[in-house]
């Protein structure tokens, strides 16, 4: 059976994605390039924003085009937005085969095998995650599934469920199999990273996992994803502070800084806890860089929060800030507010912030000119001769890219002096030396791999 997997929203889907296809290959599925040559099409939806749920409903809507003329003969919707919107789902789009949500995972290879679509595993070690598109050097690692939090904007607890962290001895196994397929840079990911080991009673936190990760593995970058400035323990500080190949790289969400707003929101910190977080991590790793994301336009939203906001992004000064307009989500106690800002003003707020913090990203990135830092090498040199890389302040796929003239492979780590800055998040820089190549397949075999075989999709911190 030859598959396609279309992968929208997160990170956190990118790596379902991956085990999808893991279980898919483990009973004889053939993964293909392009959806027009795949007999069962996977939409792995996402449902966060409205934006989102609608890029969703127009990939199924073509992959059920693709059905009607091409080689396709399943359409398969899986994901955050099937888990909220099934039935709704159902009755809009005939054309798709299986409707699967987030929670129903361990269902796809059975009700695949009731229509002899695939057969029996074929493999002895299942669910060892396949890589697919972008970098293979670069993997994600998803720590805990799930959400606490509560916030009112946020139909995450919904669609996935109470916060439930994986335990250590499966996650350091995952990671030392990503390891063994080429991974170069590991994202560590979840709702909220801080929160991982809460929910358990062995005493393992962050701190403690990412020493396991240094101490069982030897991928060069571990990078923080999703943070809440709420969890920076001085614990936590002392661990990343400690080690190199912890990048020194932040993705901490404040979604505003007006403390009413915040408040409305449901969020568990105000802008002094969130100021003194800040200054704590620089004070604790110089040179960290640090992103977050902020909503505008939630209901009660004055022109003086926004003002808040934005004083308080000129004086933190973020490298990056990713801003999103407010959309009320079914079901969540924002949606029981009155939306009050309309969507002109909505957006005017967003281009402001967006307009500000150009300005402070590029003043940002104007200072690390003249810097010796270690990049991780993405694509070869092209026609042009130079290769593309990845700084320690840009995360995959969000922050740019750094362009070199270099002859090293892709998945080296190589030494650079950051010449300028491009196109407003890019840079160039001039190579002085290498610092380590990709090790082939049978070198990175050396370590024995004795914890027990992470759970297959379906069961996977269940």
């Amino acid at each position: 059976m030859r598959f396609r997997v279309v992968t929208l929203g997160c990170d956190k889907n990118t790596v379902d994605s991956e085990r999808y296809r893991a279980e898919l290959m483990d009973h004889g599925g053939v993964p293909v390039a392009e959806a027009d040559d795949a007999e069962v099409i996977i939409v792995n939806t996402c449902g966060f924003i409205d934006a989102a749920k609608q890029e969703s409903i127009d990939a199924i809507v073509e992959a059920g085009r693709l059905k009607g003329r091409g080689s396709a003969t399943a359409v398969v919707a899986v994901g955050c937005m099937v888990e909220r919107h099934k039935g709704e789902l159902a009755e809009a789009l005939p054309e798709v085969d299986l409707f699967l949500g987030a929670s129903e995972a361990d269902r796809l290879i059975p009700a695949l095998q009731e229509r002899g679509l695939v057969g029996a595993s074929v493999t002895e070690h299942p669910g060892v995650r396949v890589h697919a598109g972008g970098s293979p050097f670069v993997r994600y690692l998803k720590l805990s599934e799930g959400c606490d939090h509560g916030c009112a904007f946020c139909a995450i607890p919904l669609m996935r469920g109470r916060h439930r962290s994986f335990a250590l001895a499966d996650v350091v196994r995952e990671a030392q199999l990503l390891e063994l397929q080429g991974c170069r840079e590991v994202n560590l990911v979840a709702q909220d990273l801080a929160h991982y080991g809460r929910d358990r009673r062995d005493d393992v936190r962050l701190p403690e996992l990412l020493e396991a990760l240094l101490r069982e593995t030897s991928i060069p970058w571990i990078r923080n994803m999703y943070l809440y400035s709420a969890g920076i323990t001085p614990r936590l500080l002392e661990v990343i502070a400690a080690h190199d190949r912890i990048v020194p790289y932040l993705d901490m969400p404040i979604q505003h800084a007006s403390d009413p707003v915040l408040e409305r929101m449901r969020r568990p910190e105000r802008q002094r806890t969130i100021r003194e977080k800040v200054a704590r991590f620089r004070e604790a790793v110089p040179g960290v860089a640090i992103r977050t994301t902020c909503i505008v336009g939630f209901p009660g939203e004055t022109e003086d929060d926004v003002a808040t906001l934005l004083d308080f992004l000129r004086e933190v000064e973020f490298e990056r800030v990713g801003v999103f307009t407010y959309s009320p989500q079914e079901g969540t106690r924002g949606a029981e507010l009155v939306d009050d800002v309309p969507d002109l003003v909505k957006r005017a707020r967003l281009e402001a912030v967006q307009e500000l913090q150009r300005h402070i990203t590029a003043e940002r990135y104007e200072s690390r000119i003249g810097a010796v830092v270690p990049a991780l090498v993405e694509a070869p040199a092209d026609a042009s001769g130079l290769a593309r890389a990845r700084l320690p302040w840009q995360a995959d796929d969000i922050d740019g890219v750094t362009l070199i003239a270099t002859d090293a492979p892709a998945g080296s780590f190589i030494e650079v002096h950051v010449d300028e800055v491009i196109d407003d998040y890019d840079f160039r820089a001039t190579a002085r030396r290498i610092l380590s190549q990709p090790a082939a397949a049978s070198a990175t075999a050396r370590r024995p791999l004795v914890l027990p075989v992470a759970p297959s999709v379906g069961s996977f911190g269940r």
